[in-house]
């Protein structure tokens, strides 16, 4: 059956059903297509499931180190993992069917199960549906990648979406990648109680940020009893005595890894390979992109991508970025871009590494002239009070301009903290407007001002 709206959202994803609320407000007729579960990535697979999980391996952690809080000893216990599961499920459940909710009983909005394909590029059919619209808008996510290891086909292995269904803990975890997923779940199961092996083809870990990021991550990481093999090259996946076994080239150590659970963590793909995009005259670049510009449209007029599936951001703040900056050109005559937003992120290890803006590296390589300023967490206040010492504060500034281009903090508090600075940086403030800020006390966000007050020439080479 051919129906007609004026609009065709894929995906209810973190972009898809915000959209789909601004245009049927602005008495847009709109169709949205949802295939499997409403929320996408962020709700079900992605932030929501893994940050409620990484609460329950923290309070863990915290029992076990009752002692050094002046309290009675609780002593070693294990964990069950499925009431830790129960919880997480239960939370997830109820940000998924709040979204499918709204969307349901949305005027103006009428939802479609199944997947969409293309069939023109004003138009996509839906198992016997043909769904047809002036403006479409691809919201369809990403899913765990599967690298091309030998023997992938024949190991039994997890994902970052399989991994939250498991109801007992492993043994020993191995994992191959280590990205955010890599580390969070590395982390997450070493304090829930299993032995942890992360293995990164990398040197050294968080190759993208500053060597002195990279050095205390690694540090949080080995004092929790996780093992770290970097540098490892031809990965290849086998079996022995039914459970899995990493083999490996490493200068170090060219041993296997074996365990009980094997997880790659090994990055993410688009969801864009069987929505027919020739179809529509589009096409997606080797990676499976769907290339967009400024506004998030692509090549073929009417068409937009956002979220997951159009490479310019891989969060969820960004999807929704996407969501704001489409419906700025469309209804508000605002033309936001995408080039607007600063680039900021954290890794939810405990204490997180956040950052926003230029590392030192990308600072040097532009051979911009700047200052940098440092501190420790162990000159923190907050953090001492709260016994978890971990980490710094970095932040890099113009010296010759004053403007604020970029910082890091690897501490307890700092993926809230790191905030003053992004508010800061939007605003185009200089590091003597941040200096002026009296932050309440006892804070972590209180000694931004100080480190902004302790600005000393970047060295020319990474401080060691």
């Amino acid at each position: 059956m051919n129906q007609s709206f004026d609009a065709l959202i894929i995906g209810a994803g973190q972009a898809g059903p915000p959209l789909a609320g601004r245009l049927t407000a602005a008495g847009w007729t709109v169709a949205l297509v949802e295939r499997q579960d409403f929320g996408g990535t962020c709700v079900n697979t992605g932030c929501t499931p893994t940050k409620a999980l990484i609460a329950s391996a923290k309070a863990a952690y915290t029992l076990r180190q009752a002692a050094d809080y002046g309290l009675p000893p609780v002593g070693d216990f294990a964990v069950d993992l499925a009431p830790v599961q129960a919880r997480k499920d239960a939370i997830v459940a109820a940000s998924r069917d709040g979204i499918e909710n709204w969307l349901t009983h949305m005027p103006g909005c009428t939802v479609f199960r199944g997947t969409a394909r293309f069939v023109s590029a004003t138009a996509m059919q839906v198992g016997d549906d043909v769904l047809e619209a002036k403006h479409i808008f691809l919201n369809v996510g990403s899913r765990p990648a599967s690298p091309p290891l030998p023997g992938i086909g024949q190991v039994p292995h997890l994902t970052s979406s399989s991994i939250l269904a498991l109801k007992e803990l492993p043994t020993h975890l191995v994992i191959v990648g280590a990205g955010a997923v890599g580390l969070e779940f590395g982390q997450m199961f070493r304090r829930l109680g299993a032995q942890v092996t992360i293995m990164e083809r990398s040197p050294r870990l968080l190759p993208h940020d500053d060597e002195d990021v990279a050095a205390a991550v690694h540090e949080i990481l080995t004092n929790e009893g996780i093992t770290l093999r970097l540098g490892v090259e031809c990965i290849s996946l086998g079996q022995e005595d039914g459970q899995p076994v990493v083999r490996v080239n490493c200068k170090q150590d060219a041993s296997p890894s074996r365990g009980s659970h094997l997880l790659l963590a090994m990055g993410r793909q688009p969801n864009t390979d069987d929505l027919a995009l020739e179809k529509a005259g589009l096409r997606a670049d080797a990676r499976g992109f769907i290339l967009v510009d400024e506004q998030l449209q692509t090549a073929v007029p009417g068409i937009w991508a956002l979220g997951d599936c159009n490479g310019r951001g891989a969060f969820t703040h960004t999807a929704y970025n996407d969501f704001e900056i489409v419906a700025a050109n469309l209804l508000d005559h605002d033309p936001r871009r995408v080039s607007d937003r600063l680039p900021a992120s954290a890794i939810y290890i405990d204490p997180p590494f956040a950052k926003v803006g230029l590392t030192e590296a990308e600072v040097r390589a532009a051979g911009t002239p700047a200052l940098v300023g440092r501190r420790p967490m162990t000159k923190v206040g907050r953090a001492v009070e709260k016994g978890e010492t971990q980490g710094f504060m970095k932040v890099l500034v113009h010296a010759e301009t004053d403007q604020i281009l970029g910082a890091s903090i690897v501490g307890v508090g700092g993926d809230e903290a790191i905030h003053c600075i992004i508010t800061a940086m939007y605003a185009r403030q200089t590091a003597a407007f941040m200096r002026r800020n009296v932050f309440i006390h006892p804070t972590v966000a209180e000694l931004i001002p100080t480190v902004f007050g302790e600005l000393k020439p970047l060295a020319a080479t990474p401080e060691q």
